[in-house]
């Protein structure tokens, strides 16, 4: 009997044993219900057929198009580390390159950043300072949270993960002795003006590089002993540093790194909270959770295995800026480079030219504690400097904050922050440039160039002169929000000064000298870089007053008339002859490889011709993303998340037509059913009918009235139908 039992109990603890083993496995697996549909290289790959691009590039010329990276990040942190292939390029890393020269911190793909680049070599003693290891794409895969690669020339397996302020490296070399870590802290996609790299013990490092008016300081750990670290510098700060791996023991070297933008202390503060003794698959794991939490808030039925992947990569690209700059501790360095303690995460500036337009209202909807405390960043750098900031052009942070704050956003001084915008859209000197002659004149004049080509200098008057009256819109629209009548008048009014501009002899958006005449050798076809449009030819931005669009349709003569000119915009060729290195991917005279005309498509729902409008997204959706020989390009630029948001909104059935309301105009989805939560709500679009032609739009039950629907459907849910031919 007793042997019986013995037998049992150790069967029982045998049971037990397995079970835990098989518990534990489990635990340890990657959810990825949403996440493995993302795939990261998309936007990575070369636009290449002229046909597509709409023009021959010149020889050596890579199209502007994409500029994304495939290594690990979380939603808006403060690293992306990834892979380098190219300094000095959008990302720094190119689909079609075939050498690996460091895993960089930071990236956006903008020519920036790719910060603290270090890579993992073999017997280095025998090199010069020429780093870099082939690799191929066969042995290279991405996933959020995670990039692996195996580098060729110095036989290392590199797998990658992050937190929102840390790197997490993993090396498997294939030999345990002659490993060195190379820390190329010279180099970046600005340039360095100082570095430094010190060990603090033998398994721990710490440094900065210095870029501008960013230091960026960092504290590591090694699992391995440190022999010794070699730093190499030239006459200028050129230069490198090399940790030496002891030999002997495990061939697996991992390396944790924080960053801060504040001090090493911070950096190892960030390092010992974020990670601390986590194993690489646990931090991977929780990354790709986050990105999985994140995801899931879109969820969508139906659609070709495609459509899902660029809807869920699409998705992914919109969060990945602006950046954190806060530490764990609430420290961030502010505009004046000092250190500022706050109870609010600090963030770079946003892409406000490129992402204010869909991006940052999808920020809004998706993540309301990220906007405000980027509301409260810029809030930050305007009480210090006197104004609201801006990014390239325009006065974009007003339809930001504007649009925010009617979507319900409401944790910020929105009254300090409407003064600064006030000051913005008034005072010379600050965030709008010729201000003062825009309020005096109504338009901002164009200087008379006898021969102008792509690269010509001036104002960007009509831009400017558009995009002010927009912005001025989105003031107003704080203005009467907060009861201030006086100003919401004043800003109304202003909002319509870009009929200023129309001139009714050649039915264009036109440059006007400061006199008041009409720039002379006009033609609207051909593209400018910043004469009197910014990155676009007139077609492109002669559609552009989403405040007010029945004014416009008025200006050209009505609503025939107006269908007539966007019949033209969508019919007429793109002359090849007429090459923007920012512009690629036409339909008619509309380029989607840049944002000024994003809306354009949308434009026939004013003259109740919605199916125009439907065929020519579904021709940008089907013709202009994940196109190439891989699969892997974009139109163009995705612009820190703006070219991926709008794939997002236009395939899901809603779009942002004028980001300083709430509201958005329906367009017929390219899935069956997509659902979004948002704070416990649900709102459920079904497409009820096979065709692409909308008949009509159901909103809880009720036929909805015109083309519109509130943002206040997100707070409280529901279900809307949109119905279309069978």
């Amino acid at each position: 009997m007793t042997n019986k039992i013995e037998k049992i109990s150790i069967f029982g603890l045998i049971l037990l044993l397995v079970l835990s083993m098989i518990t534990t496995e489990t635990e340890c697996q990657t959810v990825s219900t949403y996440t493995k549909y993302v795939n990261p290289f998309i936007g990575t790959a070369p636009l290449t057929d002229s046909k597509i691009i709409g023009y021959n590039p010149p020889k050596g010329w890579r199209v502007w198009a994409g500029l994304t990276y495939p290594g690990s990040t979380l939603p808006n942190a403060m690293v992306q580390l990834t892979p380098v292939t190219a300094y000095h390029t959008g990302s720094g890393y190119q689909y079609e390159d075939t050498i690996i020269y460091g895993f960089a911190h930071t990236c956006k793909g903008h020519w920036n950043l790719c910060n603290i680049p270090i890579l993992p070599v073999s017997d280095a003693d025998n090199l010069t300072d020429k780093f870099g290891s082939r690799f191929s794409h066969k042995t290279e895969s991405a996933s959020p949270a995670y990039y692996h690669v195996f580098l060729n020339d110095y036989k290392v397996d590199v797998k990658l993960t992050s937190t929102l302020r840390c790197g997490y490296h993993q090396y498997n070399y294939k030999s345990n002795q002659n490993r060195q870590i190379l820390f190329d802290l010279s180099k970046a996609n600005n340039k360095v003006s100082s570095w430094n790299i010190r060990l603090v013990s033998d398994e721990a490092f710490e440094g900065y590089q210095e870029i501008g008016d960013d230091k960026i300081y960092f504290y590591g750990k090694l699992s391995r002993k440190i022999e010794k670290l070699e730093k190499k510098r030239g006459n200028t700060n050129e230069g490198f540093a090399l940790v030496y791996v002891s030999n002997g023991g495990k061939k697996l070297v991992e390396l944790k790194i924080g960053l801060s933008f504040v001090s090493v202390k911070n950096a190892k503060q960030n390092l010992d909270q974020e990670i601390a003794n986590k194993s690489f698959e646990q931090v991977q794991k929780e990354g790709n959770q986050i990105w999985e939490n994140l995801l899931s808030k879109i969820q969508i039925k139906g659609g070709t295995q495609k459509q899902r992947e660029l809807f869920y990569s699409s998705l992914y690209r919109s969060f990945q800026w602006p950046a954190l700059r806060s530490d764990v501790n609430g420290e961030y360095r502010d505009v004046r480079g000092k250190v500022v303690k706050a109870n609010f995460n600090y963030y770079t500036l946003p892409s406000l030219w490129d992402t204010y337009r869909n991006k940052l209202v999808l920020l809004s909807i998706l993540s309301p504690k990220v906007t405000i405390d980027v509301i409260k960043t810029l809030q930050d750098i305007g009480d210090k400097t006197g104004f609201i900031p801006t990014f390239f052009h325009g006065d974009h942070a007003a339809a930001f904050i504007a649009g925010a704050y009617q979507r319900g956003l409401r944790n910020f001084d929105v009254k300090d922050v409407y003064r600064l915008l006030l000051r913005n859209a008034n005072v010379e000197g600050g965030t709008r440039p010729y201000i003062s002659e825009y309020i005096k004149k109504g338009y901002i004049s164009s200087p008379q160039v006898d021969s102008p080509n792509v690269e010509t200098k001036g104002k960007a008057g009509v831009a400017k002169t558009l995009e002010y009256a927009f912005d001025d819109y989105a003031v107003a629209r704080l203005a009467i929000a907060l009861k201030d009548t006086t100003n919401y008048r004043i800003l109304m009014v202003r909002s319509k000064n870009y009929k200023n501009v129309f001139d009714p002899s050649t039915r264009f958006m036109r440059g006007r000298l400061s006199n008041g005449d009409w720039v002379k050798n006009f033609n609207p076809k051909y593209p400018y870089y910043e004469y009197m449009y910014r990155e676009a030819n007139a077609w492109q931005v002669s559609f552009f007053a989403p405040q007010d669009i029945p004014g416009l349709v008025r200006l050209y003569g009505g609503k025939k008339s107006f269908e007539a000119k966007l019949d033209s915009f969508f019919t007429l060729p793109w002359n090849p002859e007429y090459i923007a290195r920012n512009i690629s991917c036409f339909v008619g005279q509309y380029c989607q490889g840049n944002q000024p005309d994003h809306e354009a498509p949308f434009l026939y729902y004013f003259v109740g011709k919605p199916d125009k409008s439907q065929k020519i997204l579904d021709t940008i959706i089907e013709n202009f993303y994940g196109i190439g020989e891989k699969g892997l390009a974009l139109p163009g630029m995705d612009d820190a998340g703006e070219m991926s948001a709008w794939y997002v909104f236009t395939s899901s059935g809603l779009y942002p037509y004028s980001s300083a309301d709430a509201k958005y105009i329906v367009t017929v989805p390219i899935f069956d059913e997509v659902t979004w939560k948002i704070n416990n709500k649900k709102v459920i679009i079904k497409k009820m009918g096979k065709g692409r032609n909308m008949k009509e739009i159901i909103v809880n039950g009720e036929k909805n009235k015109g083309y519109f629907v509130p943002h206040k459907l997100f707070r409280r849910g529901g279900t809307m139908e949109i119905k279309t031919e069978e």
